[in-house]
């Protein structure tokens, strides 16, 4: 029952017992009774009282944010952005771009836990009343077991278990863009929907899906490869592989393949210089191209989105989503990406399904990751403690 009564203040921030009581379907007398043990644990604290035209104001009662903290760790390419929460999801403390280049060695994930070690003895409060810290990871994770597949497997125990060794405060671990999901319908604009869509357009490309306000993560945990999609015949090689994913004509990094194909052919551009010098070009660099107005990075931009549009309307033909968020370093281009999404599934999708979706770029940007992790260690936290 206290899982329940948290819940509720999660979502409406505070109210009385009548309204709790009507909320859970359960006496007054027996809700006054719960809140004081909540209360004597220091979990719910009287709000003040509610204005209402004459009678007797009653109190309002909400969550303690002192009562306990979470953490949230979002690994970015080139950098580490962490962050702190009170109970009552405000950030306490958030730190963005913390230089770390990641490797998939035991060193890369020692320098890992110092990042993480650094920014826990720095935060305004104690240790002990930090109560859970989840890490965003990409590729394949299971975040009930805490093994991830993809990175840092290097011991027959949960990389959870590692890291909670290694750090000295329980640890959890997701999928980035799972957390990116749950971030944006956390914290974004979209708490009163309760189908989403997240399209996680980095190097990579990924899908997080919240069905009836819950985030789904499948069997294993593995939902979501929306990159990996067979989807082309052609001879490009993938990551993970095989060929033909959609991840192969619609990310990053096939950005970065047609761009670096085109310059080399004698396309103009305004990078062309830098790549001659240097060799190559990384994917802040056309990103950067773009905002300059380059036409060869915008067309090519364009050309990624009508790809991804394109398999977008079939998502949207199987979830009917009231959003469809489009985030990562990709929404960084705003229009030039997310106009040809838009034009495309409605053009691939059915006429009925897709009236009712709204395909938006991500309220958050950049902080999706490091707000969605520290709302999922909450979440785990909750889900593992409260029912005991």
């Amino acid at each position: 029952m206290a899982k329940r009564i948290i819940s509720y203040y999660l979502n409406y921030g505070y109210g009385t017992i009548a309204n709790l009581a009507k909320e859970l379907n359960l006496s007054v007398p027996t809700v006054n009774k719960l809140l004081e043990e909540m209360a004597a644990l220091d979990i719910i604290r009287e709000q003040g009282k509610l204005e209402i035209s004459g009678g007797r104001h009653p109190a309002l009662y909400g969550l303690n944010p002192e009562a306990c903290y979470f953490g949230g760790v979002d690994i970015k390419s080139n950098s580490v952005s962490l962050g702190l929460i009170d109970f009552c999801g405000k950030m306490v403390k958030k730190v963005s771009d913390v230089p770390y280049h990641f490797s998939n060695t035991p060193e890369s994930l020692d320098e890992l836990c110092a990042i993480i070690s650094d920014f826990l003895d720095h935060v305004p409060v104690r240790r002990t009343s930090i109560l859970n810290v989840s890490v965003n990871i990409s590729g394949r994770v299971n975040p009930h077991s805490g093994y991830s597949y993809s990175r840092f497997n290097f011991e027959e125990r949960p990389l959870a278990d590692v890291l909670t060794q290694k750090i000295g405060v329980r640890m959890c671990i997701d999928n980035d863009t799972r957390a990116m999901a749950f971030g944006e319908y956390m914290c974004g604009d979209h708490r009163h929907e309760r189908n989403v869509l997240f399209v996680n357009a980095g190097w990579g490309l990924g899908l997080g899906i919240i069905i009836d306000g819950k985030i789904y993560s499948g069997r294993s945990g593995f939902a979501g490869e929306l990159g990996h999609m067979v989807t082309y015949d052609n001879e490009v090689i993938c990551h993970c592989g095989k060929k033909g994913c959609l991840e192969t004509e619609a990310s990053g990094s096939a950005l970065h393949r047609k761009l670096v194909e085109k310059i080399s052919g004698g396309a103009n551009s305004i990078i062309a210089d830098r790549f001659q010098r240097n060799g190559d070009l990384s994917l802040e660099d056309i990103l950067d191209a773009v905002e300059r107005e380059d036409l060869l990075c915008i067309e090519l931009v364009e050309d990624v989105g009508r790809e991804l549009g394109r398999w977008l309307a079939g998502m949207i033909n199987i979830f009917n989503p009231e959003t469809v968020i489009i985030g990562g370093v990709l929404a960084s281009t705003g229009d030039y990406l997310l106009q040809p999404i838009r034009v495309a599934t409605r053009r691939y999708s059915l006429n009925l399904v897709n009236k009712d979706t709204r395909i938006v770029l991500s309220g958050l940007g950049g902080d999706a990751g490091v707000i969605g992790a520290c709302v999922i260690a909450r979440t785990r936290a909750f889900e593992d403690f409260l029912d005991r």
